[in-house]
């Protein structure tokens, strides 16, 4: 998360994920896995599954590929259980970091979120520690080629949304995390083109970096916990510097 557009970053993200495409589609597909399991193969009855089927979709995951990862985590055979963590703690220069992680070995995996800290001049914390600075809030993100603001911003406070602002060529859509999957649903009934849709972890005040150093050691501590297997999601309060965007 940056402090200047949550679109900005989505698309620095995309452009950074292109050449790693695999590993998106792995991420995507364990959260799915998940939702299946806890609330059943059907995105009729599963809202959750619904939101990830629609992600999974915006990061072009082709259909086969969704409906085979829904099929094998319904099926008996699948033993597999990941199990949610979420660890946070300080990156370098006192920069909050949020780490989501689905993992079916949570010890290997906090050893290894732990190591990235330590390696790239951060520290891991107790829970709490961070998270009393960010408010989970959904975030849409909309195409906003050929799109009237007025009426967009009509039709997604109509459908309960909290927030809307146009930004770089999208507009940003917030709502609180009960409303997500209507607002959703609802703006891509009414043909709206999205770009991105996910329940994420906004900060409420950033930390700016100015030792070159310290940019540089930020940036290897995404890097490698964006990169992890078992990492689903990061969320920071660094006020990144416009060309890392």
């Amino acid at each position: 998360m940056s402090g200047h557009s949550k679109w900005s970053t989505i698309k620095r993200k995309k452009e950074a994920t292109d050449g790693a495409r695999a590993k998106v589609f792995t991420k995507i597909g364990r959260e799915i896995m998940v939702a299946v399991k806890e609330g059943g193969a059907d995105p009729n009855s599963n809202s959750k599954l619904r939101d990830l089927i629609s992600k999974a979709k915006s990061n072009n995951v082709p259909n086969d590929n969704i409906e085979r990862v829904i099929k094998k985590a319904a099926g008996e055979g699948d033993k597999t259980n990941y199990e949610e963590n979420v660890y946070e703690g300080y990156g370098p220069g006192g920069v909050a970091v949020i780490v989501e992680c689905l993992t079916d070995n949570k010890n290997r995996t906090a050893a290894d979120v732990r190591h990235f800290f330590d390696k790239f001049g951060g520290n891991m914390g107790t829970s709490g520690c961070v998270s009393f600075m960010f408010s989970t809030k959904g975030m849409i993100i909309v195409d906003s080629e050929g799109v009237d603001e007025e009426k967009i911003m009509e039709d997604a406070f109509d459908l309960g949304a909290s927030d809307l602002s146009s930004e770089d060529g999208a507009f940003e859509v917030t709502t609180e995390p009960a409303d997500f999957s209507a607002v959703r649903e609802g703006l891509e009934a009414k043909g709206y083109k999205l770009l991105s849709a996910e329940i994420e972890q906004i900060p409420s005040t950033y930390t700016a970096l100015t030792d070159e150093e310290l940019i540089k050691k930020m940036n290897l501590l995404l890097e490698h916990l964006e990169d992890n297997d078992d990492v689903q999601n990061v969320y920071h309060n660094w006020e990144m510097p416009e060309d890392t965007e």
